[in-house]
């Protein structure tokens, strides 16, 4: 079998299903803006450069610049698919994310291929993000946010409209598509290698601590508090985490936090001009925490990651109703307690007192009372880590459940 798998920052979702499939014997080719770097037999990586004509980044009007740049990566894309067309190169199944606009044109170029799509989030539906925050989203939303909204979701409706299957990650993502299109969306998790993320009692982490010339290691014997998000913004609770700090910390006079994530914004509008969101809300409460206990480490790698998650007492993960972060899953693989909140895409995961502690999102004093209690309760919360660890292995297990499940979907 032949396969062509498209996503802008390969592997993205598809780092484990694509390199199985090249062991098993099948031609595999990725197509990407960029690539992590990393190497896998059998799989030929292929890089396409989207070039704006004058004129596409141009004006104020915003809509029209982001509808621009995802045809100008349609195009490009759909160029590179040409060129593999005329080698001879013509897939059986092309496996698209078709979130920045790279899937628009793939029926032109490959007109008879099985075409599954990544339908990750659709935007604007009940239930979803939008409006979800009333400090930063108008209630209801205005025209212009709509008209956003709207083509926001023409292209995503565009990849749903031309593959034969779609695949979500969880039951909360595809629910937030239109309902005509729903019945053709497959609900399979990318996977969690619980086999490599275990808890592990002896780790420990080394982080540089603020103000100090020696670092510090923290171990399963201190009380440490993680949170984690690919950037540090309110879609990812970051503002009523902070906001919970003052409490949590004085609760907890021995309790340390680690905090990792960017400056950067993944999602939702950016902060003030001249700011961070990160930094608005580290100000707003640095007058009431102690800043040595506070760590903010920013991105670390993958092991790091482990690491912290192994030796957190507690980690907390706030979202809005939107995309469920893989680092949620991953800390409940290690066995750690997850305070988590109140919203549709966590509690599709964690039963409050089963597997792990609810809040409301936005209720910061709840938040800091619940993992002080959690950080007070210690080793009598066990049984909520443990059933923790079951879940994930039972439900989103990579080589027991996920991955299979991926390769037959595909397969046909």
């Amino acid at each position: 079998m032949k396969l062509l798998f498209i996503h802008q920052n390969f592997p993205g979702q598809f780092a484990h299903v694509a390199p199985e499939l090249a062991r098993q014997g099948h031609q595999v080719v990725t197509l990407g803006i960029s690539n992590s770097g990393q190497q896998w037999p059998g799989v030929t990586q292929l890089l396409h450069k989207p070039q704006l004509r004058p004129g596409d980044s141009s004006g104020s009007d915003t809509n029209a610049r982001e509808w621009a740049a995802k045809l100008v990566r349609g195009e490009s894309a759909a160029r590179a698919m040409l060129q593999l067309r005329q080698q001879g190169f013509a897939p059986d199944v092309v496996v698209a994310h078709p979130g920045w606009g790279e899937a628009l044109y793939i029926r032109d170029v490959f007109p008879a291929c099985r075409l599954i799509t990544y339908a990750e989030y659709y935007y604007g539906s009940d239930g979803g993000d939008t409006s979800f925050d009333p400090e930063f989203d108008a209630i209801p939303p205005s025209f212009e946010a709509l008209q956003r909204l709207r083509l926001k979701n023409t292209h995503l409706l565009h990849a749903l409209s031309i593959c034969n299957e779609a695949l979500s990650p969880t039951q909360f993502q595809r629910s937030r598509h239109p309902a005509v299109y729903q019945d053709r969306i497959r609900v399979i998790h990318d996977g969690v290698d619980t086999d490599l993320l275990q808890p592990d009692a002896a780790a420990s982490i080394t982080l540089a601590q603020p103000g100090a010339v020696a670092p510090i290691t923290l171990t399963r014997r201190d009380e440490v508090i993680s949170f984690v998000a690919r950037n540090l913004e309110p879609y990812r609770g970051y503002h009523c985490f902070m906001r919970a700090l003052p409490k949590l910390l004085q609760l907890r006079p021995q309790a340390r936090v680690v905090i990792v994530g960017g400056d950067e914004v993944s999602y939702g509008a950016a902060a003030p001009a001249g700011t961070s969101w990160k930094q608005r809300f580290l100000d707003e409460v640095k007058g009431d925490i102690d800043l040595q206990r506070v760590h903010f480490v920013g991105r670390v790698p993958h092991v790091q990651l482990r690491k912290l998650m192994q030796v957190a007492s507690v980690h907390t993960y706030l979202t809005y109703p939107f995309v469920l972060s893989w680092s949620m899953l991953e800390a409940m693989s290690q066995g750690c307690l997850v305070v988590g909140s109140r919203t549709a895409p966590v509690e599709e995961v964690i039963e409050h007192g089963h597997n792990g502690l609810l809040v409301d999102f936005f209720d910061t004093q709840a938040l800091a009372d619940t993992v002080a209690d959690a950080l007070a309760q210690g080793t009598a919360l066990n049984g909520l880590r443990t059933a923790a660890r079951q879940t994930v292995i039972e439900r989103y297990d990579l080589q027991r459940h996920c991955l299979p499940a991926m390769l037959r979907f595909i397969a046909g």
